[in-house]
């Protein structure tokens, strides 16, 4: 059996190609993928641009995609059956499981550590179906639609850039960047009571979600932040987070920008700043499904458009699907 799946195969050079259809291992189960994210490290991947591609963890060609919702279709040795029929997501993080780090509940900076659609070895999910690791699976509520389980994976980047600002109810977030990352983390803290101000250069959907508060470089006011999020890909984003933030508090950095960012560690130490980096949503899955399910969180409307397989290599060339609306995420269908 054959299956339709998105591969990268040089920098800039993406086809749809017809491959083998994934089997169900012990320990793994077979999705038939429904929703598949693209997202800023896809496009790194596809550009070549990517740190991967060049220190030789990752190679062409690669099979990308490692946001995404889908039902569970087949289950291979060890696997309980329950999980058939069942609408999932997962890590993309897959650990040893063994080591010291993942002992300590840091399987996400495993030294073995693979990621799915990312790095050498587990193909992603811009496909037609997924083998994954059930050890890694999360099940999502039966109401859940698809679309909002492909949102989990960056909302649990997002639910754990909040969690790391460690802010009360009522202080005040800077938010720098209006992506998907930076809004998700808008949405949770104000979920939150968290009074939430957004940094960029696009406001109007920023304001359509509710934030008047966003302000662009030259409009942002003189208030006390008591902690700021990098959600940029700016080299200049962290120095200007660590210049804005109150003493005493905490920068965030998610974002990644293309060059190393300039800090003066000067500004760290003598305004007693604690900087935390946060690398993937493994601790963060769990908190953005119950903030879904509740209804807390309505992510929805970051959705600009749903396409298909054939359309993504577009995408990432930074293309914009006809009638698509005005959110900063595409999705894939790659049933399409």
């Amino acid at each position: 059996m054959i299956m339709r799946a998105l591969v990268f195969t040089g920098p800039g050079e993406a086809e749809v190609r017809e491959v083998p259809e994934p089997v169900a291992g012990a320990g793994q189960v077979v999705v038939d993928v429904e929703r598949a994210g693209v997202c800023g490290t896809d496009v790194e991947l596809f550009t070549g641009e990517m740190s991967y591609l060049h220190n030789g963890r990752s190679s062409y060609p690669l099979r990308p995609g490692h946001e995404w919702a889908g039902v569970v279709t087949a289950t291979g040795a060890g696997v309980g059956e329950s999980w058939l029929g069942r609408r999932v997501t997962g890590d993309t993080m897959i650990a040893c499981g063994g080591c010291r780090r993942c002992r300590s509940g840091r399987h996400h900076v495993c030294a073995r550590m693979r990621e799915l659609g990312i790095a050498d070895g587990l193909p992603g999910a811009l496909a037609e179906k997924l083998a994954f690791p059930a050890a890694y699976l999360h099940a999502l509520p039966d109401e859940m639609d698809a679309t909002v389980g492909a949102l989990v994976e960056p909302g649990g980047n997002a639910q754990r850039a909040v969690a790391a600002a460690a802010l009360e109810p009522g202080e005040r977030l800077l938010v720098l960047g209006t992506g998907t990352i930076g809004l998700l983390a808008a949405l949770i803290a104000r979920s939150r009571g968290i009074e939430v101000h957004l940094l960029g250069q696009h406001l109007d959907f920023a304001r359509s979600l509710g934030f008047d508060r966003s302000w662009t470089r030259e409009t942002l006011p003189g208030l006390e932040w008591d902690a700021v999020v990098d959600a940029t890909n700016s080299p200049a984003m962290p120095g200007l987070a660590v210049e804005l933030v109150e003493p005493g508090r905490r920068v965030v950095c998610i974002g990644l920008s293309g060059t190393p960012s300039t800090v003066d560690s000067r500004d760290i130490v003598l305004k007693d700043v604690t900087a935390v980096g946060i690398l993937g949503a493994s601790a963060g899955l769990a908190d953005a499904v119950s903030a879904y399910a509740s209804g807390n969180v309505n992510p929805q409307a970051l959705v600009a458009a749903v396409t298909g397989l054939d359309e993504v290599a577009g995408v990432l060339a930074g293309n914009r699907p006809a009638g698509a609306g005005a959110g900063p995420k595409i999705l894939v269908d790659p049933r399409r």
